[in-house]
């Protein structure tokens, strides 16, 4: 049985952090749920991550249901949130509808996920009314890249952190089981924790939310180059595969690999057949 929506409020009132984390494909999803994490987002970061785009703008619902499909294949009880891909809700209520609906009916994740605050309220009002699931995110939207010229902390003006605390409120009322505060001052992610009865999730908004989430491929250190203030490394992957692979690499050139070990071999009397036939 997976983690529900109701399950996740029941957290949020016994004041038990939630974390959170990205996945995009069925053995990391697989590993996640087997870690104990108990909501997995397949993020619009796949773009970035996966499929090298610049932003997260590119990606498409194909996308996204390609691999939140692979993410629920490889998982039974944790809570599937699939990111719905920029232009896929912001025309029209119809399209964003017809969207939602999709990715929830073809890839079975359980809720999605919509970016923006108040302007996007009468959306998330109309998906959660038919049943469909909706966490919010506000601070920074990474879809919205172009228009805020880059990813920086939103909210460090009274008017911008007015705004934030009110697009929170405005995404509670509209029927959000949840929001994502991104790249927000703690302080005023602990104002919108405080004022909101659903759970606020924290990426770069500091210790005070309901949850944390991240992108798995930082928290793994998979790209060497790259480490996000906001995010920590656990690990280094990136340089522990490229260990492995290379020492496969030299293994192979080397006559190493394979061995009588990593090998199959017929029976001795259909191999003694064999060349008695080929012989004949």
């Amino acid at each position: 049985m997976r983690l529900t929506i109701n399950e996740l409020q029941a957290l949020k009132n016994q004041n038990i952090p939630i974390p959170m984390i990205t996945a995009y494909d069925y053995t990391t999803a697989r590993i996640v749920e087997a870690s104990g994490i108990p909501i997995i987002l397949v993020g619009d970061s796949l773009g970035q991550v996966v499929l090298g785009y610049k932003t997260t703008v590119p990606v498409t619902i194909e996308q996204i249901i390609h691999h939140t499909t692979a993410v629920v294949r490889g998982t039974k009880k944790a809570h599937i949130v699939a990111d719905m891909p920029f232009m896929s809700f912001q025309s029209d209520l119809k399209s964003a509808v017809a969207n939602a609906g999709q990715i929830l009916k073809r890839s079975g994740a359980q809720s999605v996920k919509i970016e923006g605050g108040s302007h996007m309220a009468k959306t998330i009002k109309t998906l959660v009314e038919i049943g469909i699931p909706v966490m919010g995110h506000i601070g920074l939207t990474p879809q919205s890249y172009n228009q805020l010229s880059g990813y920086k902390v939103q909210g460090k003006s009274l008017k911008e952190a007015s705004q934030l605390i009110a697009d929170a409120i405005s995404v509670q009322e509209a029927g959000a089981y949840g929001v994502v505060l991104e790249l927000i001052p703690s302080e005023i992610a602990k104002i919108i924790t405080g004022k909101l009865d659903i759970p606020t999730i924290g990426i770069g908004s500091g210790e005070y939310c309901d949850g944390q989430v991240q992108v798995i491929n930082d928290v793994l250190g998979m790209d060497s180059s790259f480490q996000p203030k906001h995010s920590k490394r656990y690990t280094d992957l990136s340089s522990i595969i490229g260990e492995s692979i290379k020492s496969y690499g030299e293994e192979v050139r080397n006559g190493k690999f394979p061995t009588e070990i990593e090998s199959f071999s017929l029976p001795k009397d259909v191999y003694d057949n064999l060349i008695n036939n080929i012989q004949d």
